[in-house]
């Protein structure tokens, strides 16, 4: 029986790069950006609607910042009941990168489920974190605790994969193998020395494991941190690599694609990498080396 999903990609430039303006102010100018093409995902009918990493903000990771602990929230919280209705409205997931507040002084880098009826089905919390030039995510969030959950929506099964962890495998397998069908990847990422491994590391995690991927990464440059620019390139990729679609680098958009999940089995019964996995020599993946 065919399967066929409709995905969607948001990217977007955030609209408000002054330091001087309050944190809310700034998400909340971020968050109506976000609304029309929301909207728009609705009327072309897409069915799972994933948004860029911490999508109502800028990516103020650059920054040592304390003031930035305020864009920090709960889940379920004040973002996830505004987009609770639209979801029903529309029948569609929505995949929501935030940063959330766990309790007083715990942060995470986020991602949180809601399914077609409005049901938050859960979240997953970015694993790896990275700690490099311009990059100083250690310094707002705490490691993921919740390991590789997958969600089982209305339309299909879906994992979620935060940014850096894409350069990961582990994690992208672990999904595989918890039954993910599609995996999304929202990421804040810029131009330099990752941009060329966005096309190759991510067709590589679906092809070893036989699922779709949708990358979602925002567009523009943010100040006053000036680490570059957000390349966008947003995209869908099938479990052969094949690209479906593909945003550009510098506009606000929406990525659409529909993804016809019966190639999964298709794929799987001739790339047997699930059958021919040797589990049982791979004790030292769990240890501490080198």
């Amino acid at each position: 029986m065919t399967r066929i999903l409709r995905g969607g990609l948001i990217q977007c430039a955030n609209p408000i790069n002054d330091e001087s303006r309050p944190v809310k102010e700034i998400q909340a100018a971020m968050f109506d950006k976000h609304l029309p093409f929301i909207e728009q995902a609705g009327a072309r009918g897409v069915q799972v609607l994933c948004l860029q990493e911490i999508f109502n903000g800028p990516y103020f990771c650059p920054s040592q910042d304390a003031r930035w602990y305020d864009a920090a929230e709960p889940i379920p919280g004040p973002t996830t009941e505004a987009l609770v209705p639209l979801a029903k409205k529309h029948q569609m997931v929505l995949i929501v990168p935030l940063y959330e507040r766990a309790q007083a002084g715990v942060y995470y880098n986020t991602a949180v489920v809601i399914d077609a009826d409005g049901t938050l089905l859960g979240k997953y919390r970015k694993n790896h974190l990275p700690h490099t030039a311009g990059f100083w995510e250690k310094y707002f969030f705490k490691p993921g605790n919740l390991g590789y959950p997958v969600f089982r929506t209305r339309y299909a099964t879906i994992g979620v994969y935060i940014c850096y962890d894409r350069h990961f495998p582990e994690g992208a397998r672990l999904l595989g193998l918890n039954g993910a069908e599609v995996v999304f990847n929202p990421s804040a990422t810029v131009a330099g020395l990752s941009q060329y491994l966005w096309r190759l590391e991510q067709p590589a995690h679906a092809v070893a494991n036989g699922y779709f991927m949708g990358c979602s990464n925002r567009v523009g440059e943010e100040r006053p941190w000036n680490i570059g620019k957000f390349y966008g390139s947003s995209y869908f990729v099938d479990p052969r690599g094949n690209f479906l679609a593909t945003g550009s680098e510098d506009g606000d958009e929406l990525v659409v694609a529909d993804l016809d999940l019966g190639m999964i089995e298709e794929v799987r019964r001739v790339w047997q990498f699930y059958r021919d996995r040797r589990p049982e020599t791979y004790g030292p993946l769990a240890e501490l080396l080198p």
